[in-house]
């Protein structure tokens, strides 16, 4: 979440060696994925699921890397599978922000909507809408949602410094200002 890819991925190989039953080996896809390296998180998370094929985080982390590998009816059939076996609404977050990303407005937004009227009911984390959003274009909503996630103290929002989807906002006042509030060390 800092940015120090090498130093985590070290420790994650070293984690999983010493215990391989009490690390999530989901861990090692997910810094893969953050630390931008697509293939090797794909990599990753196929070797979960060669052992689990039902292992919803796996699923959805695959999802992920195929949605920045541009590879987009791929990414939409893994987390279409991994948001029915992973329980919470993160994972309809990161379906949405997929179906963005393949140009699939329609889809997007009825997650969205579908996301909304869960709110209702349990917790929808702001970060994932912002990511939607973000994912349509919606810039200022984007950032909109981004301020309700730290109001919130959101836990993905710890994802912010690294998270490839705000890309095109790092230079935006509004996300500089969230970055400098968030304090994160250099």
């Amino acid at each position: 979440m800092m940015g120090r890819y090498e130093e985590a991925y070290t420790e994650f190989q070293r984690a999983i060696r010493l215990d391989p039953l009490a690390v999530s080996q989901n861990l090692l896809g997910f810094n893969c994925l953050y630390a931008r390296r697509y293939d090797q998180a794909v990599s990753e998370f196929v070797k979960i699921l060669e052992l689990d094929p039902q292992d919803g985080p796996a699923l959805c982390g695959l999802g992920w890397a195929y949605s920045w590998k541009g590879l987009h009816e791929l990414a939409i059939a893994a987390l279409q599978k991994g948001v029915n076996l992973w329980p919470g609404t993160s994972p309809l977050t990161m379906l949405a922000d997929a179906y963005a990303a393949a140009e699939q407005r329609d889809d997007a937004q009825k997650v969205l909507e579908q996301l909304f009227v869960l709110s209702k009911e349990r917790y929808v984390t702001p970060y994932g809408v912002a990511r939607i959003y973000n994912a349509l274009g919606q810039k200022d909503e984007a950032l909109r949602w981004l301020e309700t996630s730290y109001q919130q103290q959101a836990e993905w929002l710890l994802l912010l410094k690294v998270d490839a989807r705000f890309d095109d906002l790092r230079s935006n006042p509004r996300f500089q200002d969230l970055m400098r509030r968030m304090n994160f060390p250099a």
